[in-house]
């Protein structure tokens, strides 16, 4: 997020570009669309001052149809243009929009760099779990057994996770959210409030290579019980009484894993029901592990936790080679311990 003064108050029609929106009808990408021109205006940044870049793939048309600044670039490269603008003008508003292929595939290189670096935007990947652009072939995240013209027979590859992957490359912010969620809109307010990487992954419907795929659990239907969303200091509970009462996630101190237990009259305390703290990084990990069938799907804000981004870090470095200082890279690693360079290498 970028610390910007005060403009006047937008609405969703000033972020909607003139562009046809082209996706084939149903595609869960007019929602999420949608969800974001609807956010723009209440997180109080201007379209002149807006950013939009994705890579290739049916989520990459995104920038056309938002009324900023956009680059429709090359496969998987979209973290590679992101740092460049930032790093020429750390106030703009950066937005990458990627698929689960695009992202995760060819350029799951350069997402995982962007990510441990901690440049400070938004990541929004969406995971159709298939190659929609390019005919429906299985991409990085399909299932064990999915069959498509790339494995005729099902694939035998085990899925990547994003969140996974997320926090394992040093994701500060991980979020999870679906294409026709009411609560996508929060999601995105809470990636764009943090100051650095945000990663929220968005479940988004293939309607014609990979139709009702997460129906399982997006389903509105009894969603209360197939559904965990996250608050930040708010118990984790899910399902209602019409299917046998609330539920909570707790804590097995003895396996040292999550698992489901039933709360009696509301006492989710005496069930041991856990507190969500999205600054704990080891449940972070947990609830992204979590079965689905056996666990509810996580969803909403799962870890937040800043620290310093990427660009500040290089923008500091340079006003102090300005100001005739030296360098000192060790001594920004370690506070209140001066490095020097002597011949045999650096001595404290």
């Amino acid at each position: 997020m970028n610390e910007m003064t005060t403009i006047a108050k937008t609405t969703l029609k000033d972020w909607e570009s003139d562009q046809e929106v082209r996706w084939c009808p149903g595609c869960g990408d007019y929602a999420i669309l949608k969800a974001v021109q609807r956010t723009m205006p209440d997180i109080g940044t201007a379209p002149e001052n807006t950013v939009f870049i994705s890579g290739i793939g049916c989520s990459s048309r995104f920038p056309y149809y938002m009324e900023t600044y956009g680059f429709h670039t090359i496969h998987g490269r979209a973290p590679a243009f992101a740092t460049g603008l930032k790093l020429a003008n750390p106030d703009l508003d950066i937005w990458i929009v990627t698929g689960d292929g695009d992202g995760l595939s060819i350029g799951g290189n350069h997402t995982m760099h962007l990510l441990r670096r901690n440049l400070d935007c938004q990541i929004m990947l969406f995971n159709n779990e298939i190659y929609g652009l390019t005919k429906g072939q299985y991409s990085p995240t399909s299932r064990v057994g999915t069959t498509t013209p790339s494995t005729p027979y099902g694939s035998v590859d085990r899925p990547a996770q994003p969140c996974a992957f997320a926090l394992g490359a040093g994701a500060r912010f991980v979020a999870r959210g679906f294409d026709v969620s009411k609560e996508l809109p929060n999601v995105l307010k809470a990636a764009h409030a943090h100051k650095g990487a945000a990663f929220v992954e968005i479940f988004q419907n293939c309607i014609v290579y990979n139709k009702d795929v997460f129906q399982d659990f997006a389903a509105p239907k009894g969603a209360e019980d197939r559904q965990l969303w996250l608050r930040n200091g708010e118990p984790m509970l899910f399902g209602s009484e019409k299917s046998g009462g609330t539920k909570g996630i707790t804590l097995d101190k003895d396996a040292l894993e999550l698992k489901v237990v039933d709360v009696v009259d509301g006492d989710w305390q005496a069930a041991g029901v856990i507190v969500h703290d999205v600054t704990n990084r080891s449940v972070a990990h947990m609830l992204v592990e979590m079965r689905f069938g056996e666990f509810p799907m996580a969803l909403g804000v799962l870890y937040d936790d800043p620290r310093p981004s990427f660009e500040a870090d290089v923008v500091r470095q340079n006003a102090a080679a300005r100001e005739g200082k030296t360098a000192d890279l060790q001594g920004l690693l370690k506070k209140g311990q001066t490095w020097t360079v002597k011949e045999g290498g650096p001595e404290l």
